[in-house]
């Protein structure tokens, strides 16, 4: 109730200061998200791959997910890294999304990988979060990337009912966050993983993976 109230209380002060004219302005924003982990442990690949299957599943709608034939004997020295491409590069329909704003449609490929998932989540106040989770086999253990996708509205007369909606049940960035988080605690609790955060965008500040679960 305090952020409700908080919100409502800021939404209230805008409108005598300057920054009314721009939080009136409807803008639809599309944010990219990405983390890659890495995953110091013995357990095998299936095992993994089963905690990594877990934790996705606590908070997507839908999930698509293989497991590849490793197209190696032995684990390689060093693990591969997702992709991002354009299916539309070079097309008169990717020239008009970049005249408009937007990044395009990207799809993270995850060639190599022994594990890989798509999945959505229907989050409110942005249109469908869309997510790609990698895991790597190498000599050391295991890498896990991650990239997620979302667009968001904001400012506008509908600005006071999504902060209010937010505030309740979480915005789209919490949401991604918390999914993301969920699947490295389900490989770190059911493996005994020793995890580290390797880089990723936005900034990842602490060790939120050794949480408890978010209910």
């Amino acid at each position: 109730m305090k952020k409700i109230a908080v919100l409502i209380g800021v939404s209230l002060l805008m409108t005598g200061c300057g920054s009314m004219n721009n939080a009136m302005v409807e803008k639809t924003k599309t944010v990219e998200y990405y983390r890659i982990f890495n995953i110091g442990t013995a357990a095998d690949r299936y095992a993994v791959a089963d905690a990594a299957s877990n934790g996705l599943g606590r908070n997507v709608n839908s999930a698509n997910e293989a497991r590849p034939i490793p197209n190696f004997s032995e684990p390689p020295e060093k693990p591969g890294r997702f992709q991002l491409t354009n299916p539309f590069e070079g097309s008169k329909f990717a020239a008009l999304m970049a005249q408009g704003g937007s990044i395009g449609v990207k799809i993270a490929s995850c060639d190599g990988a022994v594990w890989t998932a798509t999945a959505n989540r229907t989050v409110s106040g942005s249109s469908d979060l869309k997510l790609t989770a990698c895991l790597w086999q190498y000599k050391d253990g295991y890498h896990l990337d991650m990239y997620a996708t979302f667009s968001k509205s904001e400012g506008g007369l509908m600005q006071l009912s999504r902060s209010l909606a937010n505030a309740m049940v979480g915005t789209p960035e919490e949401w991604t966050e918390k999914t993301f988080m969920d699947i490295v605690r389900a490989i770190h609790k059911e493996t005994g993983a020793e995890i580290s955060y390797l880089e990723g965008y936005p900034k990842l500040s602490g060790t939120p993976w050794l949480d408890e679960y978010d209910i």
